[in-house]
């Protein structure tokens, strides 16, 4: 859903009023105004990137669709090149699996050795297919493990990009979201004035808000 950053900031402002951060934070004339305002509104990607890359799924809107072209790497396995402002995956899968991958891999982990194995029950496979984040000499890309046959289509490719505000002032904001977006910005905020405790707080706050 796309929030205005004016409204943002608004918010971000009430709860900070709400939860009795230092008085030095709420502004008292036009110039500490200014100042308060361009601290959060410089906050806003920042925060919203950190719930967006922490939440759950289910409180995730679908996202943006990607893997238009389809690349094969042999063994019924292949791979799609990511967009450029590729933050998270939100959900893969092909056209014959069994099951959506919801969470990828990464060359770190122990399980993507396994998926250069020639036995078929030791990397993914349709009924437990594996999908993998990955840097190839022609950009970022999504490997996957397997499908039955290079028949298979790309059935489900969706991901959260990068926050940006755009020219006119909206952002992209999951909608259940929102309320742990405007504590990580005022968590934020009051970390930029040095109120380490009342930014802890609204950090656990804002975590609350996500994994009740």
């Amino acid at each position: 859903m796309l929030y205005n950053v004016t409204e943002i900031m608004r918010d971000v402002r009430v709860a900070m009023d709400q939860n009795a951060i230092d008085a030095q934070l709420i502004a008292e004339n036009d110039t500490d105004t200014l100042e308060l305002n361009e601290i959060i509104e410089s906050k806003i990607i920042q925060g919203v990137r950190l719930v967006h890359e922490a939440a759950p799924m289910r409180l995730l809107e679908e996202g943006h669709s990607f893997g238009d072209e389809l690349y094969w790497d042999g063994r019924e396995s292949g791979h799609v090149l990511l967009p450029d402002d590729f933050m998270r995956l939100v959900a893969f899968r092909m056209s014959d699996w069994e099951r959506t991958v919801y969470s990828a891999i990464t060359p770190a982990d122990p399980r993507y050795a396994r998926q250069s194995s020639r036995l078929k029950g030791i990397r993914g496979n349709p009924q437990k297919p594996v999908a993998a984040i990955v840097n190839r000499a022609e950009g970022k890309a999504l490997e996957f493990y397997s499908c039955k046959s290079e028949d298979a289509q790309v059935a489900t490719a969706t991901y959260l990009p990068y926050p940006i505000i755009d020219s006119d002032g909206g952002i992209d904001i999951s909608e259940r979201c929102y309320e742990a977006v405007i504590y990580t910005i005022a968590g934020l905020v009051a970390a930029t004035y040095g109120d380490a405790q009342k930014a802890a707080a609204m950090n656990e706050t804002a975590k609350g808000l996500i994994h009740d």
